[in-house]
């Protein structure tokens, strides 16, 4: 029942046509490159700048996911552990030492 001027129109029958990924979509890791990232660490940070080589937990991007501009690969990853990845993304040496790091 309407309410007010308030008229919902239902949006089952609504066809979405996007034909770009979004940026969430694009920034994604999936399972392939996940292991990719994995397997080329060994489970151990690849950073190294706040560690010794800690158990990697955390999969860091060299490219931010808002602003990435393809699909995310494993060269667009590093394997880090907590503490390097938020060195990596929270300090302006991190942010300079990722941007050495996208090759």
């Amino acid at each position: 029942m309407p309410i007010g001027d308030f008229n919902p129109v239902p949006k089952s029958g609504i066809i979405h046509n996007r034909t770009k990924e979004t940026q969430k979509q694009m920034g994604a890791i999936s399972a392939k490159v996940r292991k990719q990232v994995r397997d080329r660490s060994g489970g151990i940070c690849e950073v190294k700048e706040k560690c010794t080589g800690a158990p990697a937990t955390e999969q860091a991007h060299l490219t931010g996911r808002g602003t990435i501009k393809h699909k995310t690969t494993a060269a667009d990853l590093k394997d880090a552990c907590v503490e390097c990845h938020r060195w990596l993304d929270s300090t302006g040496e991190g942010v300079k030492h990722k941007k050495s790091l996208r090759g």
